[in-house]
């Protein structure tokens, strides 16, 4: 019944403004309407990543709940983990509208929002207030117009880190001029001193780019390790566009979804060679098979975000309920048996 109420629901959104869409779908989920399932696992879905306890490996990427507005409801939706933000230390409105398109022939979507939030006081604060009974991680970003952009994710995470189970540094979103450049070697390698230096106990993941040449993904590799990074999640949107039939297809910003899956899973398998810091694997997942295609590639756990747009909250608990069915056809006892068996293939 309610999986019939969310695809009139998802019909229904998909015919206004999608940046409007979204922030009704937020508010939904405080409603008895929303898809929450509670907790998905089983002993094969368990897993641990980075010192984390995961009930199952599919988490919800940053972006979806930027400023921390619905983690209760999120924490019931099925998830293993989940990711809010990004946060900048100052309030920032982001860049013009309209800033978010929907590629529905591609199951795809094109964001430059440009890290609006509601800055890092006023989310650290809905954080501070939110019952944790997943992992809950807060993705920092950085201001605009900031004199030193390296600076901001550490103080956004000196202001979070009593109030969050994992930090993200994201250096990795196009829609923020000249911020891909903090991934060059020299200028990661100083923003992550910085942050390290005040994380605390709380572990510390690294978000890249898909856009990178195999000098890059080594050289970053080996900063992330010099640095003692938790783990790296692979990938944040391209700028490149892939083969696409929508109208929208040549906006600007960063492309997600489906079309996304081959470009960020081959990304992540090349990095599986290069580092043994554990993967998060992001990018055009919308099926189990896709979810079980990156953990085989070498992800200990995934994330979504764009597939929700067409397959609504419910389709976290669809995806590691197909997981589990996966593992087990293919025997393996659990997540971890599985990471990086069918790397080489997407090499």
């Amino acid at each position: 019944m309610k999986r019939s109420i969310e695809k009139l629901g998802l019909a229904a959104l998909r015919r206004i403004d999608p940046e409007v869409a979204h922030g009704l779908a937020l508010r939904a989920l405080h409603t008895p309407f929303a898809a929450l399932p509670g907790p998905v696992t089983s002993p094969r879905l368990t897993t641990r990543v980075a010192g984390l306890t995961l009930n199952n490996p599919v988490g919800l990427a940053a972006g979806f709940d930027k400023n921390a507005t619905a983690i209760r409801p999120l924490v019931r939706a099925g998830f293993g983990f989940i990711e809010v933000g990004a946060a900048t230390p100052l309030p920032q409105p982001g860049n013009p509208k309209p800033r978010l398109f929907r590629l529905t022939e591609d199951r795809a979507a094109i964001n430059r929002f440009g890290f609006n939030n509601d800055g890092a006081e006023a989310i650290v604060r809905r954080l501070a207030r939110a019952h944790r009974t997943i992992p809950v991680g807060l993705n920092l970003g950085a201001n605009k117009d900031s004199a030193n952009r390296a600076e901001d994710f550490a103080r956004v995470l000196q202001m979070a880190r009593g109030h969050i189970d994992f930090a993200t540094v994201n250096v990795s979103s196009p829609n923020t001029e000249k911020l891909r450049d903090l991934q060059g070697p020299m200028a990661l390698a100083a923003l992550l001193d910085g942050v390290m230096q005040v994380r605390g106990n709380v572990p510390v993941f690294l978000k890249i780019a898909p856009d990178l040449t195999d000098q890059d993904l080594a050289d970053i590799a080996k900063v992330a390790e010099d640095a003692r990074i938790s783990a790296i999640i692979a990938t944040n949107t391209t700028l490149d566009r892939i083969n696409l039939r929508s109208p929208h297809g040549t906006e600007a910003g960063g492309l997600s979804g489906a079309p996304l899956f081959e470009k960020s899973t081959r990304t992540l398998a090349k990095l599986h060679t290069l580092t043994d810091i554990p993967l998060i694997g992001v990018g055009g997942i919308s099926t189990a098979r896709d979810a079980y295609a990156k953990i085989r590639a070498g992800a200990s756990a995934v994330q979504l975000y764009t597939g929700l747009v067409y397959g609504g909250l419910s389709l976290a608990a669809r995806i590691a309920q197909g997981l589990d069915v996966l593992l087990q056809q293919d025997g393996f006892g659990s997540v971890s048996e599985a990471v990086g068996t069918n790397t080489k293939d997407w090499l």
